[in-house]
Order: C-alpha cells, then sequence, then structure tokens
C-alpha cells in the first residue's frame, strides 16, 4: 500500500479534489462512493483528516471501517 502525509490526506476532502478520503488507525480509506460522505461531510465530520480520535463520540464503533478497503497507510 502506498503511503501518504497528512498533507496529502487534507486536500482529498471533497473540496480541493474529487476525492473523499479519511483516515482511521493509520489506515486511509476512500470513502469518495459512500453515500454518507457527500461533499466530504459526515454529520459533524470533515474529510481529509484523521478521524481516530473522533471515534468516541461517534454513534457506531470501529467495525464501520471493515465496509471500506483501505488505500493507504497515514504517514
Amino acid at each position: 500500500m502506498k503511503t501518504y502525509t497528512r498533507g496529502q490526506l487534507a486536500l482529498r476532502n471533497g473540496q480541493d479534489k474529487p476525492e473523499i478520503w479519511v483516515a482511521f488507525q493509520g489506515l486511509i480509506y476512500d470513502m469518495t462512493e459512500s453515500k454518507l460522505w457527500k461533499n466530504g461531510k459526515h454529520y459533524e465530520h470533515w474529510a481529509g483528516q484523521d478521524l481516530t480520535p473522533e471515534l468516541a463520540d461517534a454513534p457506531h464503533s470501529e467495525h464501520v471501517f471493515e465496509k471500506f478497503t483501505p488505500i493507504g497507510i497515514l504517514a
């Protein structure tokens, strides 16, 4: 898997580039096709960032990421 920097991840926010990526526990996931991430936003969360510390406030567990295939590693 390719490694990406936080800066590269930040550009995949659905605004600066058409891709919608998020990171969780060191892995990067492509959420572009997810209906829950339209325009790079999922409830109060924005794409292009590491969501690991925000999971504690989510109404779901980390198992939600099992539905998606990681595309990269966060450096």
